[in-house]
């Protein structure tokens, strides 16, 4: 097995730094992120004060910026990788259905995605949460809701060419129960272009999440969120421009390394990328 590039390297230490920045934010965040204290509002990156010091500064209510970048962190990868977890098993779900019963399931199913698809996920999910309201466990749902049908259409379509395959026609006449050829045979085929979708589709979980969060449909206050962060430092952009630069700064490196690492994966697992 080949090793990785050392760029990959790289992505796959920024990745995990964020995740390990997440999992452990009580440990490594300096100062409680809802602490407020209005004489240290507004201050600039490394100021020091009898409070103590403040490596990127702090907001308008006095709130440390680094521990709230810390948790907003936790936050924001929380969000994406459990919507992605409920798009991926219900789109996977709906798209093994489709692709082996086929008939009327096939057609009504893949009717529905193309509706879902045509309709903007963005779109769809600002006025889902302004209906249900913000949250988490809705922002969840929604978000997972909502970008299901992009796994289907690709279980489906790799359902379909598995599911002509001799051995899988041979455990059919040797009475394999369908639901033991569709979990032992053919989602372990299916398994490694559903996890190149859910790769790209944790970055962009990431940013509707972000997205949401700046409308103030997404994570809420006092509850530290990138977005959120970012939407109360609009206001300052002028005289505290750190307000939105670091959040976004963070923003865009993870979204960055999680893409690339989905070009690369997606690379590793196609077959003809070996006789290019």
């Amino acid at each position: 097995m080949r090793r990785p590039p050392p760029a990959i390297l790289l992505l796959l230490a920024i990745l995990a730094g964020f995740v390990v920045m997440a999992l452990a934010a009580p440990l490594l965040a300096p100062y409680d992120p809802l602490h407020q204290s209005l004489l240290a509002r507004l201050r600039p990156p490394g100021t020091a004060l009898r409070a103590g010091r403040f490596l990127l500064g702090t907001d308008d209510l006095g709130r440390d910026l680094l521990s709230r970048l810390i948790f907003g962190a936790r936050a924001s990868l929380a969000v994406a990788a459990s919507s992605v977890a409920v798009s991926l098993a219900t789109g996977s779900l709906l798209g093994l259905l489709s692709g082996w019963r086929r008939g009327w399931s096939e057609i009504v199913i893949m009717r529905l995605v193309d509706s879902m698809l045509s309709i903007p996920a963005i779109l769809l999910a600002v006025l889902t949460v302004a209906v249900l309201g913000p949250g988490f466990v809705k922002l969840v749902l929604v978000l997972g809701l909502t970008r299901w049908p992009r796994y289907t259409r690709v279980a489906y379509a790799q359902t379909l060419q598995v599911a002509a395959l001799p051995y899988i026609r041979a455990a059919e006449m040797a009475g394999c129960r369908p639901w033991r050829i569709l979990l032992r045979h053919i989602l372990p085929n299916i398994a490694g272009p559903l996890l190149v979708v859910a790769t790209s589709e944790f970055g962009l979980m990431i940013l509707f999440e972000a997205g949401l969060s700046f409308l103030g449909l997404g994570i809420q206050p006092p509850t530290p969120s990138w977005g959120s962060i970012m939407s109360a430092g609009r206001d300052y952009v002028a005289r505290a421009w750190w307000l939105t630069v670091f959040p976004g700064a963070a923003l865009f490196l993870l979204v960055l390394s999680v893409n690339l690492l989905g070009d690369w994966l997606r690379d590793r697992l196609d077959p003809r990328s070996a006789t290019r």
